[in-house]
């Protein structure tokens, strides 16, 4: 199993996902509840009443004003976590509270932080694309049976995309295409790069840009560990300039592919996905369009994890892998997130 890499922010929810309804996650084992002040602002806590362990986050547990009321026994607790109500007697036990975890609501994502004490000037990685107005998002979060480290080798190798999302997003050159990587052992970044000069254009392009032919396709990724993956797609008509020197680059599409790694359990992951272009803001058959074609590719992907977690569970004691030259971004990943968590 991959271990957790604790003292860091994960992706509870999409902030459009918390309300004034209790919501209950599981983060690295800790379950937690969710849930936003009369006034607007995340609150997240222990999901387990001091009392009896019931989840608060299960009815009848409810929110009264900004506190959570145990549904079972009527404990309540403030948004510090602190126990203000004890039914039967007015004195309130100085161990009855819960863990109240550092929040912060940013790039649509509500983040908490798991770990000792508080997080001090560190803030969660940026996604900045899925709120800005320049993009259009389309967005979702499937669960996973399976280490988090599969998806994160999943994410780092997209040579899977010809053989496991052709007619999609794959073509016969993102396997055929070397790759480049580097690692910023510092910021805790893999960088991995596949530039193909003339490819086919896929379906999910096609289809989304009305680009017709073959297509230069750039697909730089940063993995920041242990908890976000970004992915430039750059698709343009084989031909066209190359960004101008000063970044803009108006003869391109650009996608922005955003996976959100939040492990739940050693067997079960979060996998929070969006998409954000800077084409056809407006156009909803575009938008439909990605969505629907995006949630099949990630579909695919937790249909393979879930059977690939079955069978490593499996495998007997001392199996070896075999790598190759693909899996250079991934290793070093696996190496990175081990130092992390030592």
């Amino acid at each position: 199993m991959t271990a957790f890499v604790r003292n860091q922010w994960y992706v509870a929810a999409y902030a459009r996902e918390v309300g004034r309804e209790p919501l209950g996650r599981t983060l690295l084992d800790e379950p937690i509840l969710l849930y936003r002040t009369e006034d607007g602002r995340p609150v997240a806590l222990s999901d387990r009443c001091v009392h009896r362990r019931y989840p608060l986050s299960q009815a009848p547990s409810r929110l009264v004003g900004d506190r959570i009321q145990c549904g079972y026994h009527g404990f309540t607790y403030g948004t510090d976590g602190v126990c203000t109500y004890v039914p039967g007697q007015q004195r309130i036990p100085r161990t009855a509270r819960l863990t109240a975890y550092p929040v912060v609501e940013q790039d649509s994502f509500v983040w908490v932080w798991i770990g000792d004490g508080e997080p001090g000037g560190l803030l969660p990685p940026r996604a900045p694309w899925l709120d800005s107005p320049e993009y259009t998002v389309v967005s979702g979060m499937e669960p996973i049976d399976c280490d988090y480290g599969l998806l994160v080798d999943n994410l780092l190798d997209l040579s899977h995309e010809t053989y496991l999302h052709g007619g999609y997003i794959g073509t016969p050159e993102v396997a055929e295409t070397p790759i480049t990587t580097t690692v910023d052992e510092e910021a805790g970044v893999v960088h991995v790069s596949r530039h193909m000069d003339d490819a086919e254009c896929p379906p999910f392009y096609a289809n989304s840009t009305g680009i017709q032919g073959r297509i230069t396709r750039w697909q730089d990724i940063e993995y920041h560990a242990p908890c976000l993956y970004l992915l430039h797609s750059r698709v343009a008509p084989v031909g066209s300039p190359p960004p101008n020197a000063d970044g803009t680059d108006p003869h391109a599409f650009h996608v922005e592919v955003v996976y959100a790694i939040t492990p739940s359990t050693g067997r079960h992951t979060y996998d929070f996905w969006a998409v954000a272009r800077d084409f056809a803001l407006d156009d909803r058959e575009v938008t439909e369009f990605l969505h629907k074609n995006n949630h099949t590719v990630v579909m695919q992907d937790v249909d393979a994890l879930n059977v690939l977690q079955k069978a490593l569970d499996t495998e007997k004691p001392g199996y070896q892998e075999l790598s190759i030259n693909i899996d250079t971004g991934g290793l070093a990943a696996r190496r990175l997130l081990a130092r992390m968590a030592r």
